[in-house]
Formats: C-alpha cells, structure tokens, sequence
C-alpha cells in the first residue's frame, strides 16, 4: 500500500491507495494550517498500519504547503525506511479529468497561474509548466476545457470553452500513470522565488 500526501494547494488530504483500489482517505480544504493537520489526519487514516512506500505532492502551488508535505513525507520515509517518491498538482487534477485534450490553471500568488496543457491516453503534458498572469496564459493554452482552482478566470477571459473548478486530492493518485508518479522528491515550484540575492 502506498501512502499518498497531498497539501500542495488550499486541500489538505491524505490516501492509502494499493493499486487502483482506495483503502482510505482524509480530505480538507483547510486554506492554511496544513502543518498542523497534516500529521494528525496521516495517523488518524493508517490507524498502525505502515505502508510500503510514500508518494507526494512536489507542487507547483503554495510555497508553505509544498514544503510541509515533502518535509512530513522525507521523514516518514526515513522513520519507516521505506521509499518515496513525487508528483505533480497539476497532473493529478489533469488524471481526473476524464479524456482529450485539456488544460490545467491553479492560482499561483502575485496574480499569476500556475498552467500546463495535458492529452489523454496516455496522460501525459502537451506544453511545460508556465507561471503567467491569467491574460497571457489564456492566449497561450489552447486547450477549451480548464480544469482548477484557476480555471475559472481563464474561461472567462477567453470567453470559451468550460472551466471546472478543482483542488488536488490525495485520493485521485491511483489514477496516475507510473510515469506521472515517479519524480523526484523535491519542490517544483513554477516561477523563480521572490528574494533576490544582494549584488
């Protein structure tokens, strides 16, 4: 069974997944305080029993939130001495989405999206992760429907296509190719960070 952990965005929620099959979930759209939940509702839903392997969110989405999963889920891995590896928000809500081709927008801080365009069978991106504010990143995808928590503003912007709003959920892991879930663990973060270094 693997543990999956996802608090990459607003959603804070943790699975144990074997295979296709759900053992169980805990899911909240907590906002902030996912360093405080976290840990709770991963005891809570393994109940004693240990997994064989972790997977987790590298992002891109909150700075915070990244860095909390993959520091619960670094050290959990250690503690059990089992493996661990990473996946992407925006390909875990693209994995929901059902068939053809879409694009996938979450918010991303300073008025930007986090955006990436995704082709069915098999899931797999069409285009690189982009930071782009929502008028520039509405003439680059290409794609009519939009999928998370920024969809919404592209549609609109766009004036076509269909905009689902969706968060990641830890439970939709099981569906991800073996090629969307075997990253690195480390953040992705989608834009160059904020401080820059003195000169």
């Amino acid at each position: 069974m693997l543990l999956v952990i996802e608090s990459a965005t607003a959603a804070c929620s943790v699975a144990l997944i074997d295979g296709e099959r759900l053992v169980g979930e805990r899911h909240e759209v907590v906002g902030r305080g996912h360093a405080e939940r976290l840990i709770p509702m991963i005891e809570e839903m393994l109940g004693g029993r240990r997994p064989r392997g972790i997977l987790v969110d590298c992002g891109p989405g909150s700075f915070t939130g990244v860095r909390v999963g993959l520091a619960a889920a670094h050290g959990l891995a250690i503690g059990w001495g089992i493996p661990l590896a990473g996946y992407s928000s925006l390909a875990l809500i693209a994995a929901t989405a059902g068939g053809g081709e879409i694009a996938v927008a979450l918010e991303g801080g300073h008025g930007q999206l986090f955006v990436q365009s995704y082709g069915h069978d098999p899931l797999e991106p069409r285009d690189p992760l982009r930071s782009l504010p929502p008028a520039e990143a509405a003439a680059v995808l290409a794609a009519p429907h939009v999928y998370g928590s920024g969809a919404e503003a592209l549609v609109t912007i766009r004036g076509f296509g269909k905009a689902f709003d969706a968060l990641p959920r830890a439970a939709d892991a099981r569906l991800l190719p073996a090629s969307l879930r075997d990253l690195p663990p480390r953040p992705i973060y989608g834009r160059a960070p904020d401080a820059k270094p003195m000169q």
